[in-house]
């Protein structure tokens, strides 16, 4: 477990490295693009992806993260070919089942996020019975997001926060940024700190939009099945140099 203290924004003594995130969001992108290098089916990739998963939740929870968010499927990616995405839902189902009793066994607490009714009735019911199995864990938060949007993070907020003013629940003066958060999906966590991109794409992919305002980005050209401990620990280190400002200065001006 690192001993660095948790990720705040910058203190009175100017000192502002050395600090852990303590939420580290991940786009796993290259599977499809490892298994065609390799002139294997695209499903293979998602395949051994799995692995990488695993290898990533390990890291966290040795280094001592509170929350990590794996970005697993994207509405954009229900446009694949139907072969692809239930083959993909297949994998995660199965490895949801051989890996709970290992999730709970190191006090690891699931959540998943996204519009959950567009996945196979079976995947949904598997990741909903192994949420709510792990729900009084207290260790790391794995947060996955599935058929996630951002955008419609946002808007489904939005919609949320007028119906709740239009019903006299909270008046329109009380809206904050503290307010709106309360309605996006990722209400009881804290924000990212920081992203972690694979395969050498620079861009967030419609990605916890609010949510990553203040973030520190990090983009590594591995494609996600060959991410390994030694990736995880490189980008905490990288993290760890960075001055967070939050839009302030070190000095007293």
């Amino acid at each position: 477990m690192s001993n660095l203290p948790l990720s705040s924004p910058l203190s009175d003594s100017n000192e502002c490295h050395g600090y852990l995130p303590r939420h580290v969001a991940v786009i796993m992108d290259g599977n499809g693009r490892w298994a065609q290098k390799k002139n294997m089916p695209r499903l293979w990739g998602h395949f051994r992806g799995l692995g990488a998963v695993t290898t990533t939740i390990k890291a966290a929870i040795e280094m001592g993260i509170e929350v990590l968010t794996l970005y697993a499927f994207s509405e954009e990616n229900w446009g694949r070919p139907t072969r692809e995405i239930q083959g993909i839902f297949s994998l995660l189902e199965r490895y949801i089942i051989k890996e709970k009793d290992n999730l709970n066994d190191k006090n690891v607490r699931l959540k998943v996020i996204g519009n959950l009714e567009k996945i196979p009735v079976s995947a949904f019911k598997k990741v909903k019975q192994v949420e709510e199995q792990l729900s009084e864990n207290s260790g790391l938060i794995l947060n996955i997001a599935l058929s996630y949007s951002g955008r419609n993070d946002i808007l489904k907020a939005c919609t949320e926060l007028a119906r709740s003013a239009v019903e006299g629940q909270l008046s329109v003066d009380d809206i904050s940024p503290a307010v709106f958060e309360k309605f996006l999906s990722t209400k009881d966590l804290p924000d990212p700190d920081l992203l972690i991109r694979t395969s050498g794409e620079r861009r967030v992919s419609n990605f916890l939009l609010w949510q990553l305002a203040y973030a520190e980005l990090y983009f590594v050209d591995i494609l996600w099945p060959d991410f390994n401990q030694a990736y995880f620990a490189s980008a905490i280190e990288n993290f760890s140099k960075r001055c967070r400002r939050f839009g302030l200065v070190s000095e007293k001006v």
